[in-house]
């Protein structure tokens, strides 16, 4: 009986899907054999035949025939006597081949063998599933959401392994259930408690940069360079491309015929606003670039301290920080630059103060807010309703309300 268990579990272990057949044989092989050393004593004049196919096995003992009086080793030698009891025709100096039945090792040795077998094999397969997947690391993967828990969603790939997607790596507007279909990057991939431990993202910069190779063939074949990629992952993102052919437009290219090719990594992302942008060595051309869709009049580069004051026409200066400071920012990050804000084009106007005057009426962190989305003097911020100036700031309303009605007096 627990000959056949010992082959059931042989058969199962035939079929997974980590583990190539040459490995396979060869643990299988190692296991036996090391049931003969510890029976025996040595597994030298041992055959072991499996049979991977049938998910069976045999073994089979040779032994030299010896006068009765001569034996010496019994797990090498067999008397002829015993020889003679197997064929009549055995004489002294021949090999017996005899066969090994596995319910001769009593029935605890064929327990071990079977949780040994598990065991060895086990381990082997969440190793190959482990390098499996170290070689995939920033590779795309489509599975299906098996599980969803809090912090973390469950996902089994096509051939049924078991992927994990944080909640930190999910975009904040994705909802998935149980069934759906899923794609991510692998962005880590490790060993944890003994098993494999993979790693998706949805929101690394890497995902969206596969995205670009799977929709723009230009990007695939190496003729367009993706130079860099900054995100608010389900917010906004930056990607710097070149060309190395001077016949192919890059932005034209990822963007594609009225945004074909952008709209699918759009809908992936959950709608994610994307701004391609042309790179370029010119550090000066590539900020103005970068703060698209604002129309820059002149930058001020501080090379040393990688800062560049921007100035810009009045209306361009909201267009320049975008909704919560998030164009400047990552104008910034693509850059390399911190990026200061100011207005030009504006005539001097004596009633007008800046904000830094009323430092001992509003707090320095309220200032500093208002001036991050390019509201350096009083009227700047009288000229935007409370309901922008909440929209556009971390501000309280009534924050906001205070600091009108401070400003609001200065000119009364």
């Amino acid at each position: 009986m627990e000959s056949l268990n010992l082959i059931d579990t042989f058969s199962e272990f035939k079929e997974l899907k980590n583990i190539d057949r040459a490995t396979m044989m060869t643990v299988l092989e190692e296991v036996f054999r090391g049931l003969m050393i510890k029976n025996y004593g040595s597994d030298d004049n041992f055959d072991i035949i499996i049979n991977i196919d049938k998910g069976d096995f045999e073994i089979w003992r040779n032994r030299e025939v010896v006068e009765d009086a001569d034996l010496e080793e019994s797990g090498l030698q067999i008397t002829l006597t015993e020889a003679k009891k197997i064929d009549e025709d055995y004489e002294v100096g021949e090999e017996v081949t005899d066969e090994v039945k596995l319910a001769d090792f009593g029935r605890r040795a064929i327990l071990s063998l079977r949780q040994n077998l598990t065991s060895r094999i086990l381990d082997l397969e969440k190793s190959n599933l482990y390098a499996k997947y170290k070689d995939r690391i920033g590779e795309i993967v489509t599975g299906e959401i098996y599980q969803v828990w809090k912090r973390e969603i469950l996902v089994l790939d096509d051939e049924g392994n078991e992927l994990i997607l944080p909640k930190s790596e999910q975009i904040p507007s994705d909802y998935f259930r149980k069934g759906d279909t899923i794609r991510a990057v692998v962005i880590k991939v490790e060993m944890k408690n003994n098993n494999p431990l993979i790693v998706l993202s949805r929101t690394s910069p890497v995902f969206l940069e596969r995205l670009f190779e799977l929709e723009v063939p230009e990007i695939f074949d190496g003729l367009i360079t993706i130079k860099k990629i900054v995100r608010v992952p389900g917010e906004r993102a930056k990607v710097a491309v070149e060309s190395y052919d001077e016949r192919i437009d890059p932005v034209g290219a990822c963007v594609g015929m009225k945004g074909s090719r952008i709209h699918g990594i759009v809908r992936e992302l959950k709608n994610e606003n994307i701004d391609v942008i042309n790179f370029t060595n010119n550090t000066q051309l590539f900020i103005q670039r970068s703060l698209s869709p604002a129309k820059i009049s002149s930058i001020k580069l501080k090379e040393e301290s990688s800062e560049a004051e921007v100035y810009l026409m009045p209306n361009e200066v909201s267009l320049a920080i975008g909704k919560g400071g998030l164009n400047i920012r990552l104008a910034s990050q693509l850059t390399g630059y911190e990026i200061d804000v100011y207005r030009e084009g504006v005539q001097e106007d004596d009633e007008d103060v800046n904000l830094e005057e009323f430092a001992d009426e509003i707090e320095s962190w309220i200032i500093d807010e208002l001036k991050s989305i390019g509201c350096d003097t009083a009227k700047s911020v009288l000229d935007l309703s409370i309901e922008d100036l909440v929209k556009r700031t971390d501000l309280e309303e009534e924050t906001i309300q205070e600091v009108v009605k401070v400003l609001t007096a200065e000119f009364e």
